[in-house]
């Protein structure tokens, strides 16, 4: 009986993963673009059914638990194969100077102001990282290397998505008001835009705004972005390391190389090993997408476990400060992104 709740929570979140994935395609058939990416609909999906449920039985937990962090992993794992070193010597080469100063820039203003207001260092690094990489893809691979919990990671997810809409919306429309050109206009969507899919839907909609199909600038430049995700988690693997070795968590004369050995998350590890594949062309075009629709649904799945650990109460009394933070940190990183389109105009052409 024990066994059957655990797989029945499972097979829950699958369902949920499939149909939070499956929703983004009738939202693009309804509204020309992905409004809410499938993982944030799979968080809240299983939070109001969490809601709606008094109590949750502790076998039906061990499932949730397990959906959330063991479909995580896989997700990672398989994001990867969509990668590519190769990308940073591609056509949005001349994005990095930006996108590094803006990954600098998001982790220090959510550090420092989440300190400031009271938020975890673990939801400001999250905000952080989601905020300056990719959206819920770089929260998820943080909050495994963090060892972050459940609720820091849907408060984290929350701070992020609403600003993350607006800037998909707005946008496009804001470039041809200030005069951008079109490759202005990629530099900024491509760095100030947080999740692939809300880039690709402002592409969209300023490619038929400019009368030109196949411009695609602003995922050329989301790429490279993206492609630093793999360097973060890197040096936040070894960030951890280091406050292992300083708290006492391991052995006093090990190196900080041996803590890092020691630490070092094997999902990390595979998620490399699949972005060098990649970057040597061992996965076909076919390849790549079945890879991103399965680590999306993956993802998905991860995040309707985490949903049933959430009640609605915790995330209006403890997630306000979060969302404030995911605020300040998108606004901090488009006033740099917009700064260096008007500054740079003639370097970005």
């Amino acid at each position: 009986m024990e066994s059957k709740k655990k797989y029945g929570a499972i097979i829950l979140c699958l369902v949920i993963g499939f149909l939070a994935t499956k929703s983004t395609d009738l939202q693009s058939a309804a509204f020309g673009r992905v409004v809410m990416g499938g993982p944030m609909v799979a968080l809240l999906v299983s939070m109001i059914i969490c809601n709606m449920m008094p109590t949750l039985d502790k076998d039906f937990k061990e499932g949730t638990t397990y959906s959330s962090k063991q479909f995580l992993n896989w997700g990672i794992i398989l994001t990867g194969g969509t990668l590519s070193f190769a990308s940073i010597l591609g056509t949005g080469v001349k994005a990095l100077p930006l996108i590094l100063f803006n990954i600098c820039l998001s982790f220090a203003v959510a550090l420092l102001v989440g300190k400031k207001i009271g938020v975890t260092k673990n939801t400001s690094v999250l905000v952080g990282g989601g905020t300056c990489i990719c959206g819920g893809t770089a929260i998820a691979t943080l909050s495994r290397i963090i060892k972050a919990t459940d609720a820091e990671i849907a408060f984290g997810m929350a701070a992020i998505f609403l600003f993350d809409t607006i800037s998909a919306f707005s946008y496009p429309y804001i470039a041809p008001l200030i005069g951008f050109t079109d490759n202005q206009f990629a530099f900024v969507a491509g760095t100030a835009i947080n999740d692939t899919s809300s880039v690709a839907g402002a592409q969209a909609t300023f490619q038929a705004m400019i009368g030109n199909p196949d411009f695609n600038g602003a995922l050329n430049v989301k790429l490279v972005r993206t492609t630093m995700l793999i360097f973060v988690a890197v040096v936040w693997t070894i960030l951890m390391a280091r406050d292992a070795k300083k708290n006492g968590e391991v052995e006093g004369s090990d190196s900080i190389f041996a803590v890092v050995k020691k630490t070092f998350p094997m999902f990390i590890l595979w998620f490399v090993v699949m972005a060098g594949l990649n970057t040597f062309g061992v996965f076909t075009d076919k390849g790549i997408k079945l890879l991103t629709v399965a680590s999306k649904f993956l993802f998905a799945s991860a995040l309707a476990g985490v949903g049933f650990k959430i009640k609605f109460k915790d995330v209006f009394s403890k997630g306000l400060k979060p969302i404030a933070l995911g605020g300040i940190t998108w606004a901090c990183v488009a006033a740099s992104s917009y700064i260096f389109a008007f500054a740079f105009a003639g370097y970005i052409g």
